[in-house]
């Protein structure tokens, strides 16, 4: 049943995919912000779909406006699953341009890529943040630097706070909470030396799984005394926001 199960949404996965790469390279460029930005969340709600992820969505996400999404990173499929509820620029390690396919599609929808160890990707990174805060989109950040199981939270990297800090650009924290079966699950926790395929066979051959998107308060952006939080203080808010919630 499993292999059954994994060839049946393979069927559905691949067009998807075609498509997906079709629009990337064709239709991408034609397009205005807002309709690259429903497209762009409508194949991301089917692409989940055809994989058999069941996605919830849990507060108020802000819509509009320049934002700063802060999440927890469990999977491959965190970029999908927030990309379903808006469209979003997301900070990735620059390995993942490398992915088959994944990769390709990441890049074309506008995944900004950190080249880490190199000695000014940080400031490099900034200034790409910045420029899209200013077009009015949402960035993506995953602070943890890389994935996990789902119930805890390695500790936070600040610095790519600071842009959105110094811009004035409201912080949301996002906790991503998997599930099987209605039960709390790292199943689909794509960690280790696990490769993309493998954990791409077992997602998809698998039933009951599901993610619930928890969109928490904004962060307050100055103190009651009115000075303004570092981006350490940031950092800490957004991790004890998720942690609480996980």
């Amino acid at each position: 049943m499993k292999l059954l199960r994994f060839v049946l949404r393979l069927m559905l996965v691949v067009p998807l995919i075609v498509f997906g790469l079709l629009c990337v390279g064709l239709v991408y460029p034609l397009l205005r912000p807002k309709s690259r930005a429903w497209l762009n969340r409508t194949w991301s709600r089917c692409l989940m779909a055809a994989c058999g992820l069941r996605v919830v969505f849990k507060g108020e996400p802000r819509m509009s406006g320049p934002v700063l999404l802060v999440a927890n990173h469990v999977s491959w499929i965190d970029i999908f699953v927030l990309n379903s509820a808006r469209a979003t620029s997301f900070v990735a390690k620059s390995e993942i341009r490398s992915w088959p396919v994944i990769g390709w599609l990441v890049a074309g929808a506008g995944t900004l890529f950190i080249e880490r160890g190199q000695r000014h990707a940080v400031h490099a990174m900034g200034e790409s943040m910045l420029a899209r805060f200013k077009q009015g989109d949402a960035v993506g950040l995953f602070p943890e630097g890389t994935t996990s199981d789902g119930f805890e939270l390695r500790p936070f990297h600040a610095s790519l706070f600071e842009p959105a800090r110094a811009a004035a650009v409201e912080i949301q924290p996002v906790a991503l909470r998997f599930l099987q079966h209605g039960k709390r699950s790292g199943f689909a926790a794509f960690v280790g030396e696990e490769t993309l395929v493998a954990n791409l066979w077992r997602v998809m051959g698998t039933t009951g799984l599901s993610v619930e998107v928890v969109f928490l308060p904004v962060l307050a952006t100055k103190h009651a005394d009115g000075t303004l939080p570092t981006r350490l203080e940031l950092s800490h808010q957004a991790r004890d926001a998720i942690q609480a919630v996980l």
